[in-house]
């Protein structure tokens, strides 16, 4: 029997040699990165002793804008992002766990999310909608939850903002991520579809290309796509949108790539977790602070809140609005700022602009997205 590792006889001695040094830098780094987990491991017994949190978001992003700064190439700076948050994952394992809790079922791009933001050494905790998702990381049943904010073709994701008013979780961090929609279906065609399953916002993103291509079949809203893709693994009948990933894991066709209408289209993802148990990442020097506040229904409110924004130099990422059901015409508006409260023209802002709010609440502070 032929040994599989065998060298073949027409390799150029030239790429053998590359090779051997290739084999011999991979040993080198295996050996580097276990030496990093020893003492991954040393800093999490001084954590244990002291009490303190074993995932600290402002670290990590400080490490890898670090890398970033001093990186000589010919490796690409946006590639060092994913290569170090796999050493983290796996070096944090070593300490405890991390449950991560996600829409599911497994597939979704929320899953993905929370791959690209923790690393793969995590524990998932799929979750059957969005609304789990909050419950049951302030259950503790998670130590953190991964829910989508913002879309870049169709806006908010309504459900998450409402839930921020009420959930006792805050934001450590944020993700965003490339939403790459595929048509999957167990046959490798277009006929023979009755109905294309998949995420609200997914059918949205996905509208012109249905139109065009599938314009007489139904649209039938799921809890996310990843379950549209399991829904269409059982029923050839069916068609999913959903990530490459997704039909992979379910065994389907992809019968038509990248069907979304925008193609740079993007899903910002809020990291949420108990203020109880992780505490408020310390200034990072790139950070946004997350807001929801709410002013008297009267001439000039809206302007009088942000004026203290403006005299004192912060600046203003993000404003949004959702009503607030009262049935008096009145909103909530979301809003992000560039800083943190540690720093001091932003904890001013903050605090004149409380006294201008009928409703103020800070959803979060954490750093900006490093990927």
């Amino acid at each position: 029997m032929a040994d599989p590792q065998a060298t073949p006889p027409d390799v150029p001695e030239e790429l053998l040699a590359l090779r051997h040094q290739i084999d011999t830098l991979d040993r080198d780094l295996l050996a580097l990165i276990n030496r990093r987990a020893a003492l991954a491991q040393a800093v999490g017994e001084i954590k244990k002793k002291e009490g303190s949190v074993v995932f600290r978001p402002e670290r990590e992003a400080q490490v890898i804008d670090g890398l970033k700064a001093v990186n000589p190439g010919p490796l690409k700076t946006e590639s060092i992002a994913p290569i170090w948050r796999e050493v983290m994952s796996a070096c944090r394992a070593l300490e405890t766990p991390t449950r991560v809790a996600f829409l599911g079922p497994a597939g979704t791009f929320s899953e993905e999310a929370a791959l690209g933001f923790f690393g793969s050494s995590i524990v998932r905790v799929p979750c059957a909608s969005i609304d789990d998702v909050f419950r049951t990381t302030a259950a503790g049943a998670a130590d953190f939850g991964v829910v989508p904010v913002e879309n870049s073709t169709e806006g908010v994701v309504a459900r998450s903002l409402d839930i921020f008013l009420t959930t006792p979780l805050f934001i450590i961090g944020e993700t965003s991520l490339f939403v790459r929609h595929n048509l999957l279906r167990k046959e490798n065609q277009l006929e023979g579809i009755e109905a294309v399953v998949a995420h609200p916002q997914a059918l949205a993103q996905c509208h012109g290309w249905l139109s065009a291509h599938l314009p007489q079949v139904e649209r039938r809203p799921v809890s996310s796509n990843a379950e549209g893709a399991r829904l269409a693994a059982l029923d050839p009948k069916l068609a999913a949108i959903a990530s490459a990933r997704a039909g992979s894991e379910y065994g389907l066709h992809l019968v038509a790539p990248a069907i979304q209408d925008d193609t740079h289209n993007r899903t910002r993802f809020a990291i949420v977790t108990d203020p109880h148990r992780h505490p408020m990442p310390r200034a990072s020097g790139h950070d946004c602070t997350s807001l929801v506040v709410s002013v008297s229904n009267r001439p000039g409110a809206v302007h009088d809140m942000l004026v203290p924004l403006k005299q004192h130099g912060v600046s203003m990422t993000r404003f949004e609005s959702r009503p607030a059901r009262s049935g008096q015409w009145e909103y909530y508006f979301y809003i992000d700022l560039q800083g943190h409260p540690d720093d001091p023209q932003v904890a001013t802002a903050l605090r004149e602009l409380r006294g201008a709010c009928a409703y103020f609440k800070v959803l979060g502070t954490y750093p900006l997205d490093v990927h």
